[in-house]
């Protein structure tokens, strides 16, 4: 059990537990559009999901995930939340949803699946959680834009090495970066991960920052307890 703030989440059933980046992720994600509805893609424990029911007023959000048993964990944590009766988790892969469900969400969030590279493990459950094959970004960037609505925002944590790439692939959907932040551990450490937001609206500078989380190990920076201080117990 993981306990937060104002929520509680376990994740005995999930192959990939609560991590910086989803926290990240769910503290960061700009809300200044008032979403009405929200679609949390892989919601895995959905912890993303949960996170936009406390930062917002959203009347609609949704998960959706396709792996058996994590979808099962987040519809426990939904219904254990003080939000249930605004959180819903379909079990579908990403296609048959888009195919099936007729909706336009005003935020779209997705901490997807990493790792590219051709290694595996022998936990299934474990690489279809982490590795981009079970959901490649041009499939996911090609749902948002099936679903975002005109006012909606897209927000995503990608490895930095992935930055360029994803803000190209948006761009073939009319879809363009609205904040970029780049997330390193350490002041003396390489930039990791890049959180970026994008609205169908192409601004002529985008907002970019840095965010350091740590000045030592377990001495975590100001920006960064500022950030996730709604969330964390300890902050």
């Amino acid at each position: 059990m993981f306990k937060f703030k104002q929520f509680e989440i376990s994740q005995d059933k999930c192959a990939m537990k609560i991590g910086t980046d989803a926290v990240l992720l769910g503290a960061w994600t700009p809300t200044h559009n008032n979403p009405f509805s929200i679609l949390d893609i892989g919601a895995g424990t959905g912890i993303l999901a949960l996170m936009m029911a406390q930062r917002t007023n959203a009347e609609q959000i949704d998960g959706v995930e396709i792996d058996d048993l994590a979808h099962e964990q987040a519809v426990e944590n939904f219904e254990n939340s003080p939000w249930a009766d605004r959180l819903f988790c379909y079990h579908a892969d990403l296609e048959t949803f888009a195919n099936e469900i007729e909706e336009e969400y005003d935020l779209i969030i997705s901490n997807p699946p990493f790792y590219s590279e051709d290694y595996k493990t022998n936990n299934s459950q474990r690489d279809k959680a982490r590795f981009q094959d079970s959901l490649p970004f041009d499939l996911l960037i090609e749902v948002v834009d099936h679903f975002l609505s005109d006012i909606g925002i897209f927000s995503i944590i990608v490895p930095s090495k992935e930055e360029d790439n994803i803000i190209h692939l948006a761009a073939t959907f009319a879809l363009y970066p609205l904040k970029v932040t780049r997330v390193k551990g350490t002041q003396n450490s390489e930039i990791k991960r890049s959180l970026i937001a994008f609205s169908r609206e192409m601004i002529p500078q985008i907002p970019l920052d840095e965010l350091t989380l740590e000045i030592e190990r377990h001495q975590y920076t100001p920006e960064f307890k500022e950030l996730v201080q709604d969330f964390y117990l300890k902050l």
